[in-house]
């Protein structure tokens, strides 16, 4: 991971440049009326702040929901506390799989922009109606009913967030000119202010909104961002203005199945040893879209057959939509074939939420058997997650103030950090996490077996504090990882597939909590064999919660091995896989 390497994108774009000096932007996107986007009335940080005024107003209303909502399920609706935490997990991994279905529609219908426009009034009115449900008296209405008006509120709120989270960030880094290098650096800096932001808004859901759920009532909570969520439409809406936007392609999904059936037609046929017999579009209607076709790459041959010309057919024609499933231009093969070599590096990023997931559940249980008092105060174990939001917050303005800079004028690259560097730094974070929390665990361990409380689930006289190191690294780990992780799927989609791959990102937390599931009950199947209590039982003082982060520290470190190796095949090797 030296500073010194240049990066090699998976992308082989045909070159394409306009003059330095041009008042147009050179990537070919346009303004609201659909002509060539004026650089000084539209895009950079003009557009990007209300853009991520409406990634908070979203982030605020999420948060507001989930942080507490196993509350609500038990408290107003009467769940038992197993039903109420399967329907917190079912609605978080709708909201995180639902960006797939908003993805698609981005880039095959609507575009990034319009997809906003029609999914924050979705969500709005699902915000409205469960600010309604939670504000009127209960005398008004049945139970059974209650309930389905509630159900109802919360998955119109996720089918709305659908389309705004993969949305946000890909229409964002939009707005700066991918052939500008001045303008490409500032894309860095909103990829890390878009995480300032989601931070902020967990950090105010979980304590104002939360404390005025707990202390005055539910319908305020709600009500707080339904009102911002209003807004959040109104400030995208009055900017359409000075929006840059990209033209849509062909529908990803679409292209992606001609591939793979017109390669399957052809498995017979033999590859031709000249790659320029292969077909591809030879004229476009401007430079911009030329600059959009990808070089052919040596991965996966056996794709390339889709791009294979069969007599009587003519190579040099220009479109040819009747034999769509059974030629294929070669930038469409080679889009798949990115997306192919992208999949290792998204299952890297399932282990590290998978690990990073541990800061809401054996961090907690940890926690509740350590002593909570802090002179006059109890702390409660769920609270110390707030000091990972603030973590990340810290570590944002760090990284952005200082650290960016610094590596500047050091390394000499417009971004400071490779993207190898970026994530690199933020898959080690979670490997300290877990050892620093195995060798708390055993300290906690030794303290209860002298005090003669290995039989007993109650505290031991071990600060909660001690837990805030954790915690502050998990912060850190979010830092350089997510955001390494938005942009490098944004630099390395495909150009029609910015939004799906966006898409990937909130795929990648979904896949990570239910993976630790699994892992959950592989660990529980294990180690509780012969009547054993297991690594994680009832009882944490007779159990061994130390084996379990030692466990997750390995994974860690494989995962942190697995990820540079990726990286580097990427950056120092002209195709991702050699």
């Amino acid at each position: 991971m030296e500073a010194a390497d240049e990066e090699s994108p998976l992308l082989h774009l045909q070159p394409y440049r306009q003059d330095v000096g041009s008042d147009y932007t050179s990537d070919g996107t346009v303004d609201i009326s659909g002509q060539p986007a004026l650089k000084r009335n539209t895009g950079n940080w003009r557009a990007c702040y209300m853009i991520l005024g409406v990634e908070f107003c979203e982030c605020v209303a999420f948060f507001a929901i989930a942080t507490n909502l196993v509350t609500y399920l038990t408290t107003v609706l009467h769940k038992s506390k197993v039903t109420a935490a399967q329907n917190v997990s079912a609605w978080v991994g709708a909201c995180f799989l639902t960006p797939l279905i908003g993805a698609f529609v981005a880039d095959t219908y609507l575009g990034r922009y319009w997809t906003m426009v029609v999914s924050l009034p979705v969500s709005t009115i699902g915000m409205i109606v469960l600010t309604v449900s939670a504000s009127v008296p209960k005398s008004y209405y049945r139970p059974d009913v209650h309930r389905a008006v509630v159900y109802l509120a919360l998955y119109l709120a996720a089918l709305g967030s659908g389309g705004i989270k993969p949305c946000t960030s890909a229409f964002g880094a939009d707005q700066f000119d991918s052939e500008d290098p001045m303008e490409l650096e500032k894309k860095g800096s909103f990829f890390n202010w878009y995480y300032f932001l989601i931070s902020l808004g967990s950090l105010l859901s979980g304590t104002v909104l939360v404390w005025l759920q707990d202390n005055v009532g539910w319908g305020i909570s709600f009500a707080i961002p339904t009102v911002l969520m209003i807004l959040g439409l109104a400030v995208l809406v009055g900017g359409s203005r000075v929006y840059r936007f990209r033209k849509l392609g062909a529908s990803p999904f679409k292209s992606i199945c001609q591939v793979v059936v017109a390669a399957v037609r052809k498995w017979h046929v033999q590859l031709p040893d000249d790659i320029s017999l292969l077909y591809e579009l030879t004229n476009s209607s401007s430079a911009a879209e030329s600059s959009q076709k990808i070089q052919h790459t040596n991965q996966f041959r056996s794709l390339d057959k889709a791009a294979i010309v069969l007599p009587p057919l003519d190579k040099t024609c220009t479109i040819l939509p009747m034999y769509s499933w059974s030629l294929c231009t070669v930038t469409q093969v080679e889009e798949l074939k990115i997306l192919l070599r992208m999949f290792p590096v998204w299952a890297t990023f399932v282990i590290f939420y998978s690990v990073t997931g541990q800061s809401a559940s054996t961090f907690i249980e940890q926690g509740m058997v350590m002593d909570n008092c802090v002179g006059p105060f109890a702390i409660p174990p769920a609270s110390l997650s707030t000091v990972c939001v603030l973590s990340g917050l810290i570590w944002v303005s760090i990284y952005e103030t200082m650290l960016v800079p610094l590596a500047r004028r050091y390394a000499g690259k417009a971004k400071g950090f490779s993207q190898t560097q970026h994530l690199g730094i933020g898959f080690a974070l979670p490997m300290l996490t877990m050892v620093y929390s195995a060798i708390l665990e055993m300290k906690r361990l030794a303290i209860a077996q002298a005090s003669g409380l290995a039989g007993q689930n109650v505290p031991v006289s071990m600060s909660i504090l001690w837990q805030t190191p954790a915690y502050v690294l998990n912060g850190a780990a979010g830092v350089f990882s997510v955001i390494g992780m938005m942009e490098f799927f944004y630099d390395q989609a495909p150009y029609a597939m910015k939004s799906l791959c966006a898409a990937f990102t909130q795929l990648a937390v979904a896949s990570g909590y239910y993976f630790n599931t699994i892992i959950f009950g592989v660990v529980a199947a294990a180690t509780t064999r012969g009547g054993a209590p297991g690594w994680i039982p009832d009882n944490l003082n007779e159990g061994h919660l130390d084996n379990f982060f030692w466990m997750m520290a390995a994974l860690s470190l494989l995962n942190f091995c697995a990820i540079c190796a990726l990286l580097q095949a990427v950056y120092r090797e002209d195709n991702f896989l050699n």
